[in-house]
């Protein structure tokens, strides 16, 4: 475990690929938060469009703003660990490029955080569309949640999560193209870590119709996927789990 980290630093994760469109209000929404003592570090994944010259344009201009570019596409799970390896803070938090932040979010939760002794914590979300038209008010989230519960819920969006490092350790998200931050989840709690949770809007998700979540189908075989080879759950016992799942995210998103 690195001894080393800034103490209150929050380092801001964001991998990008091709998101020109949206990704310099994801940064200005890190930009404009409450608590200043941050670091944002954007790993860019190849984009083809003008993403790369927007970020260096913009990392020169705001020096908390550091920019990466991977040698090749190689998705948003290593995106995120090389941002994550370059990180300085003690806490990492995640934003994905095409989402927004309030400004008080990162003072919220590591309030919460310290108050809880938490190593994890997350926030409620509202839905946006492209245009930023809501699509759906606050989606609420449980005060604390189990590796137990998290099995069959989802309920942490990852554009919410902020961790403790110096409780969980270094840690890598797995190597796989879609669900690598639920696996992540599942990894960091699956010792008896509790993950507290804030019941406000604190990140609008945006929801993008060509997103790698998109597939109610897919998401089902990704979740039993992860429970059965990262996880070591019975074939049987996850795919309970996993219709259990997608039952709760179509509940969560259309209900």
């Amino acid at each position: 475990m690195k001894n080393n980290y800034i103490n209150d630093l929050v380092s801001i994760v964001i991998p990008v690929y091709n998101s020109e469109k949206f990704i310099l209000k994801a940064i200005d929404s890190a930009l404009e938060q409450t608590y200043k003592q941050i670091e944002i570090i954007v790993v860019d994944d190849c984009s083809n469009d003008s993403s790369e010259q927007l970020l260096r344009n913009y990392a020169e201009i705001h020096k908390i703003v550091f920019y990466y570019r991977l040698q090749k596409n190689s998705g948003a799970a290593v995106a995120r660990n090389k941002a994550i390896e370059l990180a300085k803070g003690r806490y990492i938090a995640f934003l994905d490029s095409d989402d927004l932040w309030y400004p008080e979010k990162i003072d919220k939760q590591l309030k919460l955080m310290k108050q809880k002794k938490s190593a994890i914590s997350y926030t409620a979300i509202e839905m946006i569309d492209e245009n930023e038209n809501l699509l759906k008010s606050q989606r609420k989230v449980l005060e604390k949640i189990n590796y137990k519960f998290l099995l069959k819920n989802t309920m942490i969006a990852t554009s919410t999560v902020v961790i403790d490092r110096t409780i969980t350790g270094d840690f890598k998200m797995p190597l796989i193209r879609s669900g690598q931050d639920y696996a992540t989840w599942l990894l960091l709690m699956r010792d008896g870590l509790i993950a507290h949770g804030l019941n406000e809007v604190f990140v609008k998700y945006r929801k993008v119709s060509n997103s790698l979540s998109s597939n109610k189908i897919k998401n089902i075989k990704k979740v039993w996927k992860i429970q059965t080879e990262f996880e070591g759950i019975n074939s049987v016992k996850a795919s309970y789990y996993s219709v259990c799942y997608a039952l709760n995210a179509f509940k969560k998103h259309y209900l």
